[in-house]
């Protein structure tokens, strides 16, 4: 049973953590929940002759092969108690593989079997690389940059040379002769990272085929985000006093501050992680090809192959069957209706509540982002924006969602992507904005117990909105668990059990109004109390635990 509080039960504020290049601080600074670093494997460029042989492949839409070759390259020597170097292509032909893994005709409207074997394969490829050799070892900030169609050119619009004079020139390595590796690659049809974000949540709402493989890629790229910034982070650690911070070269920083989008870019940053498929939302994150959602034809099967590829013999199998090629995407607009693919649900059905932002997925990955964007506004407040600006934004997406995915956004197990000190400062914002003003106000920004029984607990909202006062309660439920898994809690007389009872009684008497809503949130007396009423049941539910083991 913990002790009474101490001066180190508490969770310390995000704002109070120390952003100063000591090695001291470092170790407390809010970072990605990462298992501990592998050793990831040096890296080797493939030689002038095996890059010849995978451009080939590539540019002939041998993708199958080509990547094939490409993971059996990189597996080679894994199995050795030493591994060996790995072999990894130039950047180009990682980035083709990035649009290999997602582009629609590869995807939702391959027409073989191949073709989405091939996309397949280019994700598995792409996922080997991130584990075995690391995001930097991979170049992956390289490989993953965006450019405007004008400037395709650095993934190689250029002729290689060929023939006898079999030596490595800088054509040779950049490139390759394909529309999906240039003008019609991710890297080159999206503004930006962020264009990419709001386009797939938008998907995860809209166009349930297309969120299937928008899921999947965006999971990895956060991977890839992720395990970069822990990777520059713990180098920094090892080198505190070095003038240049490797974090500074790190992909979220490139992606917040790049691409064709001012650099002071924050508000368009957070529409892009809560955009909902909406048409303003549609508007600024629109599709990244065109007629990108557009799907196979209903009575068009996936064909097998039906020739066996023998390339001596000239038999090349599915690889130059155009009947999917890019142009097949130009067709009639889809329809844009949410009608057009939410699921029908009977009367009787379960609602699904995380429906409106595109189910417990995509809410994951936008929770995700969020906890990046807070880690490196933390630790470079130069380099992006400071946080408490960062968390203004944070401030405005969220208070105004329905109790549901307010809920979800603010719940303690949502919470557990942040940092505690994060998740505890976010929570306070959160809170103060929507409770009453006659609650003091702390003395420090630190989460005590001290704190939760006298400024907390016992209070109602600012309003009569039931809609309010439930999301009050959902707030300091999530402050009392935070502090209860970080710290512990302690009986203390009762005196914390009095204030949660305190707290429910005046809620429960403030709330008579129903929420308003705004635009298609509507408000619901009877489902807001329910959120009210559960939240609160969930805290007697805990102060009965502290109170057994109290007894015991």
């Amino acid at each position: 049973m913990p002790s009474p509080a101490s001066s180190h039960d508490a969770i310390p504020s995000v704002y109070s953590i120390d952003s100063s290049e000591s090695s001291s601080s470092s170790s407390t600074r809010p970072s990605i929940h990462l298992e501990p670093l592998p050793a990831w494997r040096s890296v080797r460029l493939l030689p002038y002759e095996l890059r010849e042989h995978c451009l080939i492949y590539f540019e002939e839409s041998l993708y199958v092969p080509a990547l094939h070759l490409l993971i059996s390259l990189l597996n080679a020597g894994t199995s050795s108690t030493t591994p060996t170097p790995a072999f990894l292509p130039p950047p180009q032909q990682l980035a083709l593989a990035a649009t290999l893994a997602i582009h629609p005709s590869l995807t939702t409207r391959a027409q073989s079997d191949d073709k989405l074997q091939a996309s397949n394969l280019a994700l598995k490829y792409l996922r080997l690389v991130l584990n075995l050799v690391g995001p930097i070892n991979g170049n992956l900030r390289d490989a993953f940059a965006f450019s405007t169609v004008e400037t395709s050119s650095r993934r190689g619009a250029k002729k290689r040379t060929t023939g006898d004079d079999l030596s490595p020139t800088k054509d040779d390595i950049n490139g390759i002769n394909i529309d999906l590796a240039n003008s019609g690659s991710v890297w080159a049809r999206a503004q930006d990272f962020w264009h990419l974000v709001g386009w797939a949540f938008n998907c995860s709402v809209l166009h349930a085929r297309r969120w299937e493989r928008w899921q999947l890629w965006l999971q990895y790229m956060i991977e890839v985000l992720d395990k970069d910034w822990a990777l520059r982070a713990q180098m920094r650690a090892d080198d505190p006093d070095n003038e240049r911070d490797p974090r500074e070269g790190s992909m979220i920083v490139q992606y917040v501050n790049g691409g064709d989008i001012p650099t002071r870019q924050e508000r368009r940053i957070l529409r892009a992680i809560f955009a909902d498929g909406a048409s303003k939302s549609i508007g600024e994150f629109s599709e990244v090809w065109r007629n990108e959602t557009k799907e196979r034809k209903k009575d068009t099967e996936i064909k097998k192959s039906e020739t066996k590829l023998d390339i001596e013999a000239g038999a090349w199998g599915p690889y130059m069957d155009d009947s999917s090629s890019v142009s097949d995407l130009d067709d009639t607009p889809p329809s844009t209706s949410p009608t057009a693919v939410a699921p029908a649900e009977s009367p009787t059905s379960i609602p699904n509540v995380s429906a409106p932002f595109g189910g417990p997925q995509s809410i994951a990955l936008r929770l995700r982002l969020l906890a990046l964007l807070s880690t490196l506004s933390v630790s470079l407040p130069q380099t992006f924006t400071p946080l408490t600006t960062l968390y203004d934004l944070y401030l405005e997406n969220i208070r105004p969602l329905p109790l549901p995915l307010f809920f979800i956004l603010v719940s303690p197990s949502s919470m557990q992507h942040f940092h505690p000190a994060a998740a505890s400062s976010l929570t306070q914002i959160i809170l103060r904005s929507l409770i009453a003003s006659s609650a003091p106000s702390p003395v420090t920004d630190d989460l005590t117990q001290k704190d939760l029984e006298r400024c907390y607990l016992p209070y109602a909202a600012n309003t009569g909105s039931i809609s309010d006062n439930a999301k009050v309660s959902l707030c300091v439920e999530t402050l009392l668990r935070l502090l209860h898994r970080a710290c512990g809690l302690y009986w203390n007389n009762g005196r914390l059990q009095a204030a949660v009872e305190r707290g429910i009684e005046a809620r429960e008497q403030k709330a008579t109004k129903a929420g308003k809503g705004r635009g298609k949130w509507k408000g619901d007396s009877e489902g807001e109390r329910m959120w009210l009423r559960g939240s609160a049941g969930r805290m007697r539910g805990l102060m009965d635990l502290l109170s057994g083991q109290e007894n015991e």
